[in-house]
């Protein structure tokens, strides 16, 4: 299992888990990011913060720190 931080660009991953503080779990869900879904990472920044992704159709840009509360394979 691998963090989504950990993700290149074009490579897709099923979200297994969201882990860490309720409130950035439950913002993290919000985004559409729950388990079974997949997500496709599309750029990361030059200096890796932020991550770039495509989840549920629509992009999506999330910090290294949260990116890497998701566990996915």
């Amino acid at each position: 299992m691998k963090n989504l931080s950990d993700i290149r660009p074009d490579e897709t991953v099923i979200v297994i888990k969201v882990s860490g503080e309720s409130s950035t779990m439950r913002r993290i869900m919000e985004m559409g990011i729950t388990k079974g879904t997949a997500v496709t990472v599309k750029k990361i920044a030059p200096l890796g913060d932020p991550i770039e992704v495509t989840v549920r159709g629509y992009e999506l840009t999330l910090r290294k720190s949260e990116a890497s509360q998701v566990l996915v394979h």
